[in-house]
This record gives structure tokens, sequence and C-alpha cells, in this order.
């Protein structure tokens, strides 16, 4: 009987501890099990919650917030841009504008706010809108289009910036050629600054380059534009992406707050602004050339454009009579490009790559970078104003939405 009992005792106590030997495997196994999944569902959510492309704003959303965006950092630093093609179109040799100060502060004081820093103002309003709701909408579309088919996000979000400004181009570069010459021009019989312009208004201007040069004059220095910007929009959202990507995975949230926000906006525009910034050079001055040089003499001196005649030429009053007949002393069909009349060299070409060249040659690394405090500037705050107006008003059509996300 005790034999018996101790072995029952014993038995017992086995079975006790394998009852619970068991019982702590199958939890053992249950936690490894449930882990992973917790984990997997954790990491899923993070992922979610700071996934750009997990809730895909409507394309109508991102054209109107685009748009508003856009518009308002132009708007903003117009008179800055308008320094800036001060600076790189400046005939006078040595230049009259020196540092941006010097600059905004003399067309200020003899020109006005009005018609000196906000000169040509009415058609960039114009173009700088019905650009970027079109930039937007491409770049939404092709970075999505490209995303979907597996290619990696940073060369969609680069080669979708180089296609959204190919599709914006035709919407703003006449604009950009009206905004240019007016803002170089100034107030109208402008005493202090002879750019050759003397437009009245946008609209005589308009009437007067389709009359004199023709409707193609209008999209003069649309190759140089698109050499300046469609890298310039590339690297921009290329930049603007990446360095978001990070501020929210910095932050855990899609949500990065609005410092974060203007920082990396601003970082990315200023960035790829001073990046581009020969490639604007080259596209002001194509854009604001003379034509005032005659064609039957291209070796002649560049600094004289007075019709002044030579006794080596015998056609030099014909070229006259035809100079005053086309009354256009300036002139974007032209290709000379760099508006010199002083001493400067003139480009006479329309290649981009040229006009690079001759530049560096006659100006050196600084000629190529006229102007690089300005358009750093400038770049910065309108690309933070732009981009961060365009987060915002995302956010606020959703929860206020113009049309359901469905239906487009």
């Amino acid at each position: 009987m005790v034999l018996a009992r101790v072995a029952n005792l014993f038995s017992t106590g086995d079975s006790n501890s394998n009852i619970v030997d068991g019982h702590r495997l199958d939890v053992a196994n249950t936690v490894e099990k449930l882990e992973p999944s917790m984990a997997d569902t954790l990491s899923t959510a993070i992922e979610e919650e700071i996934d750009d492309e997990a809730a895909r704003p409507p394309y109508l959303h991102a054209m109107l917030a685009g748009g508003i965006g856009g518009t308002t950092g132009d708007m903003l630093m117009h008179s800055l841009d308008t320094v800036k093609t001060r600076q790189q179109g400046d005939p006078h040799m040595p230049p009259k504008y020196t540092s941006m100060g010097n600059t905004y502060y003399t067309i200020w004081r003899q020109e006005g706010f009005r018609k000196g820093l906000y000169g040509g103002v009415q058609p960039a309003f114009l173009g700088s809108f019905a650009g970027t709701v079109c930039f937007f909408g491409a770049y939404e579309w092709s970075k999505r289009t490209m995303i979907d088919y597996g290619i990696a996000p940073s060369v969609s979000y680069f080669v979708a910036g180089l296609f959204a400004d190919l599709a914006a181009a035709p919407a703003y570069v006449p604009s950009e050629v009206l905004k240019t010459r007016l803002q170089l021009q100034g107030r109208y019989n402008n005493p202090y600054f002879n750019s050759g312009y003397n437009y009245r208004s946008t609209i005589h201007a308009a009437r007067t380059i389709a009359k004199v040069e023709g409707y193609s004059a209008l999209f003069h220095g649309y190759k140089a534009t698109l050499w300046r910007d469609l890298p310039f929009s590339a690297l921009q959202f290329a930049f603007y992406e990446e360095l978001r990507d990070r501020a929210k995975r910095f932050m855990g949230s899609n949500n990065i707050g609005l410092p974060l926000e203007i920082a990396t906006a601003a970082s990315a525009g200023g960035m790829a602004g001073v990046i581009t910034t020969p490639l604007d050079v080259v596209k002001t001055r194509i854009q604001t050339q003379h034509n005032d040089i005659p064609s039957s003499s291209p070796k002649a001196p560049v600094n004289t454009l007075s019709s002044t005649t030579s006794p080596k030429h015998s056609a030099p009053s014909k070229t006259s009579k035809t100079r005053s007949a086309q009354s256009r002393p300036i002139s974007t069909s032209s290709p000379s490009t760099t508006l010199k009349a002083h001493g400067a060299a003139t480009l006479d070409t329309s290649s981009v790559m040229t006009g690079l060249k001759i530049i560096y040659k006659t100006e050196g690394i600084a000629g190529w970078f006229r102007g690089v405090g300005p358009r750093a500037v400038w770049t910065s705050v309108q690309s933070g104003t732009m981009l961060v107006l365009y987060q915002t008003l995302l956010r606020y059509f959703e929860q206020h939405p113009l049309v359901k996300v469905e239906d487009l």
C-alpha cells in the first residue's frame, strides 16, 4: 500500500509536471505565433500611416491645390524674380545692378513698386495658375502610373517631374516671355533703365509681339525654358519627396508638422534652383535679346547698337530703313541672347549649350551664376510656399471633398 501510494504520488507529480510543461510549451508556441503577426500588423499600420500612396488624393484636388499653391508662391516672390531678371539681363557693362539688396532698392526707389518691382505681374499670374494646374495633374498621374508598374519611387519622382513640366510648358512659356520682357522694361518710358522694350501694357506687349514678330515669338526661348525647367522640376520633386519621406520616417507619421513641411519644401527648391542657375541665365537672355544688329555684317562690332554707317559697306542705308520700318529694338527671334550693348560679348546663338560655352569664355563661372542669390532665395521661398500650401489644401479638400474619390 505504501509503495503503491508512493508510486501514485510520483506518477501524479510527473503527470502534473507534464501538464504544466505542456501548458508552458503551448503558451510559448502561441506567443511565438502571435508575436510575428502582431509585429507584422504594427509595421503594416506604420507603413500605411507614412505611405504617400496609401491615400491618393483625387486629381482635381491635386490640380487645384497645386494651382493655388504655385500661384501664391509666384506672386509672393515676383519682386525678387524681377531683381533676378534685371541682374541677368542688364545690358550695361559694368552692370548697373550688383548685389541683390542694391538692385531691389534701386528699382523700388527709381521705378516704384507696381511698375518696377511688380512689372509683368499680370501675365505671371495667368501663366502661373495655368501652368501649375497642368503640372500637378501630370505629376500625380505619371508618378502613380510608374509606381503601380513597380518602378522605384525615387526614379518615379524624378521622371514624373520631367514629364509634368513638359506637359505644363505650353501653358506658361508665352506668359514667361511677356513677363520677362515687362520685368526688364520696368515702367513705360522708363528713364532709368534702357532695356529696349517699351510696352504700354500686357495686352499691348502681346499684340506688338504678335504683329511685328509673329505669334511664334511668344514661344521664343521654348527650348531654353525646357532646358531650365525640366531639370529644375525633376530635381525639386526628387529632393522634396526624398526629404519628406525621411521626415515621415523620423516622425513616424504622415503628418510631419509645419516646420518640417517648410524645411523640406524650401530646401528642395533652393538646391534645385542653385544647380540650374546657369540654364536660367541662358533662358533669360534668349527671351530678352536684341535684334538690331545688321544680319548682313555678322562680324561687325557687337557693341554698336545705333545705326552708325560704315563706308566699307554699300548697303547700310538699306539696313537702316529696314530697321526703322520694323521698329523693333529687341526681339526674341534673333540668335543674339545677351542683351549686352556696352562692350560685352553677344552669344549669336539660340543653342543653350553654345550659349553656356560663350558665357563661360567671356564672363567665366560668375557669368553662369549671375543672379544666383535672388534665384536661390526665390526658389526656396516659392517652393516652400507652393508645396506647404499644396499639402495643406489637400488635407482641407480631404475633409471638405469637392468630388468623391471613387468618381475619379
